[in-house]
């Protein structure tokens, strides 16, 4: 047969992929991985972020420089009868937020009001509510015969507690939400506007509430009992030593020795917010973005929202047991959604 006769066999690699025609013992099971990732990047991400602290710490300019844009909205100076709200008061704003053609949308929480009161007894029951309504909507989406391929995800992952730079110890308020959040959400304590604090201040403060944090049984993110391996352990020991991290926000830009710089300008200096050396900004953007947002939504889903849903199914099966014949449609439904997936992605 003549090279111009010859039938053309389109070649099914994908971008990226490469050739192992000369390898006789290649079978490929490595380009699962390129296969995720062009399927990831069609999909997008979401992050759920709430931001929890009294009026005034910066939670909004914290975020803010995170994620480098306008992702929450700073608070206005309302009339001097509105300054406190006598509720806490729950708001999420949505972002959809694109870096070298990732597609991610971000949604922050505040809790403005929290905090703020002359009594604050129980003042997070709200957030704790909140947070078990998105595990009740996604739940409820989940048990449907005909669920959507994909459940809309509004669960929070993570919950950023902001603990005023007093110096001296938590708040009994400070003890009490972290100790009935944290077995609900991945909680990560951060000490707000810690420039204000001197470096001999912020090491034993941050010492003081590392040592509360044992005293009262209260397990932050990340969580030594969901390390994988000891690769892991290693890695969240380093950081488990860091907690509570001592952070400046800034979204103002300036030159320093001709380079930019987010910063704050004081008269003793400019404090650059990403330089280790004058603040642990770096560390916890690290954390919550670079290395671990992956493992945040993950130990959200396998264990903050399993526990709540086998308790809720625990709490329904008392008044009433789902009947056979619903329980075999809905496993033949999720067997049908897999099988289409599948094919999909083939």
């Amino acid at each position: 047969m003549s090279e111009s006769t010859k039938p053309h066999h389109p070649n099914p690699q994908g971008k990226g992929e490469k050739t192992h025609g000369s390898d006789f013992s290649y079978v490929g099971i490595d380009a699962i991985l390129e296969q995720m990732r062009r399927k990831a990047m069609k999909q997008g991400f979401e992050l759920n972020v709430m931001v929890v602290g009294q009026s005034g710490l910066g939670k909004s300019t914290l975020m803010n420089t995170l994620f480098k844009s306008k992702v929450s909205r700073k608070s206005v100076q309302p009339n001097p009868e509105e300054r406190i709200p006598k509720t806490i008061e729950i708001k999420s704003i949505s972002h959809d937020i694109e870096e070298k053609g990732v597609r991610m949308k971000l949604t922050v929480i505040d809790t403005p009001g929290f905090g703020d009161q002359i009594n604050n007894e129980n003042c997070w029951q709200p957030i704790m509510k909140f947070i078990n309504d998105q595990y009740e909507a996604y739940l409820q989406e989940e048990i449907h015969i005909n669920r959507k391929k994909r459940i809309p995800d509004s669960r929070v992952h993570c919950c950023i507690y902001f603990i005023p730079p007093t110096g001296h110890c938590l708040r009994p308020l400070d003890v009490e939400f972290m100790r009935r959040l944290s077995k609900v959400v991945n909680i990560v304590p951060v000490i707000a506007k810690a420039d204000t604090l001197t470096l001999e201040e912020r090491d034993d403060f941050k010492q003081t509430i590392r040592e509360e944090l044992r005293a009262n049984g209260i397990d932050v993110y990340p969580q030594k009992e969901f390390d994988e391996d000891a690769d892991d352990r290693m890695i969240n020991d380093k950081i488990r030593e860091m907690i509570p991290f001592a952070v400046v926000g800034s979204d103002q830009e300036y030159q320093v020795n001709g380079k930019r710089i987010l910063g704050r300008k004081t008269k003793w200096g400019t404090i650059e917010v990403e330089n280790i050396a004058h603040c642990e900004f770096a560390y916890l953007r690290d954390l919550l973005i670079r290395t671990h947002m992956q493992n945040i939504k993950d130990i959200t889903g396998s264990i903050h929202y399993e526990t709540y849903r086998v308790r809720r199914l625990n709490e329904s099966n008392g008044h009433f047991s789902p009947h056979p014949v619903y329980l075999s449609k809905l496993k033949v439904n999720r067997q049908q959604n897999d099988v289409q997936d599948f094919n999909q992605n083939r």
